[in-house]
């Protein structure tokens, strides 16, 4: 079968795949599977089909990638809000990005520094402290237990790169009653 691969710009998680699934079933677009990013089609699209994806794919936050480098930039992006979500990994950053995308690791950050205006590390940290935010606002850990979940060496690091990128403390934003927290994908 010929790689029939459709890059998604945004599909970060599981209800992402399912609504990329239900745009598919939609637009009558037979899929083997969708993960993240990408969707395997079981036939190559037609000039119409390709708009109408698009179109609806917009309608819904998402959208068709063209470029090699749009693909790779978007394959870095949901490894590391995979690497936030489910930090089970002690590797380093850079040998994840390596063997996930098949680049050496100097190829992808310049890569994705040309293209977002910031490092992979500056972007992971920004996806860390949303992550951060969010699971204050469950109010289930402590900083310590959030600090070790997201892989900060300690609380005070934790408290003190929070602090840097959103002006106040993780105990401070705990206390909020209105909460300024993005969605990774929105990062």
């Amino acid at each position: 079968m010929k790689n029939n691969t459709i890059y998604i710009k945004n599909v970060v998680c599981g209800r992402c795949i399912t609504t990329i699934q239900g745009i598919l079933d939609n637009l009558d677009i037979p899929y083997d599977k969708v993960s993240l990013g990408e969707a395997l089609l079981l036939r190559a699209l037609s000039s119409e089909e390709k708009i109408q994806l698009a179109t609806e794919l917009k309608k819904s936050g998402f959208e068709l990638l063209q470029s090699k480098n749009q693909r790779i930039i978007n394959h870095i992006k949901s490894v590391l809000i995979g690497e936030v979500s489910n930090s089970t990994d002690q590797k380093k950053l850079s040998e994840i990005l390596s063997e996930e995308l098949h680049y050496e690791y100097s190829h992808i950050t310049n890569l994705f520094t040309a293209a977002e205006g910031q490092s992979i590390q500056s972007y992971f940290n920004k996806l860390k402290i949303e992550k951060a935010k969010e699971l204050l606002e469950y109010d289930e850990l402590s900083i310590s237990e959030i600090a070790y979940q997201l892989g900060f060496s300690t609380a005070a690091y934790l408290s003190t790169s929070f602090k840097k990128q959103t002006g106040i403390t993780p105990s401070a934003y705990k206390k909020m009653q209105i909460k300024g927290r993005k969605g990774l994908d929105a990062v």
